[in-house]
């Protein structure tokens, strides 16, 4: 076990407009999921952001409502929280790949999502980790997506264009030419 070592911290994301999170919470482990929303939302909040709160059956869900809310609503960003706590069988391994592995596919694709489901060999472990006074991992997923959304405003307004771009003046149209011929 690692214990309580020292980790860097980014400082808190700043904004010009507010952003608006949703938070998507597995409240399987109702008591452990209530504390991972109370430190997303402190995180939110100290960024002048605003959220939603909507609730899914268990950890796989998570993603589904995620992808769901990106089609149908105007979020800036989406806080995926809940608790897998290793069983007896195979399935913890499939929940914990699968919820992560599609958030990050989603991630890829654009979404700005901060993954605060917890996967954890105990009870134990699951309360120090949603404990906001200690190491607060709901605070630190909203933490993620403030960060993955300022990144996302910073360079939305920069474009770079597609492809080879010619030379000012010069172009080429059916055949004929106005510019140079060599690169």
């Amino acid at each position: 076990m690692a214990g309580h070592e020292t980790h860097y911290t980014l400082p808190r994301a700043e904004f010009d407009k507010p952003v608006k999170i949703l938070i998507v919470v597995a409240p399987y482990y109702k008591d452990i999921a209530d504390n991972l929303v109370t430190g997303a939302a402190a995180e939110i909040e100290a960024a002048g952001g605003t959220f939603e709160i909507v609730e899914v059956p268990g950890a796989l869900e998570v993603p589904t409502a995620i992808a769901i809310a990106d089609r149908t609503s105007n979020f800036d960003g989406y806080v995926a929280l809940g608790c897998v706590i290793r069983g007896e069988t195979t399935h913890y391994e499939t929940v914990c790949n699968d919820s992560s592995r599609a958030i990050q596919l989603m991630g890829l694709q654009g979404l700005c999502i901060g993954n605060g489901i917890l996967t954890v060999e105990n009870r134990k472990q699951a309360e120090v980790r949603a404990d906001t006074a200690d190491q607060n991992k709901g605070g630190g997923a909203a933490a993620a997506a403030l960060h993955l959304i300022a990144l996302t405003r910073k360079w939305g307004a920069q474009t770079k264009g597609i492809g080879f771009k010619a030379p000012t003046g010069a172009y080429q149209v059916a055949g004929t030419d106005n510019g140079s011929t060599s690169a």
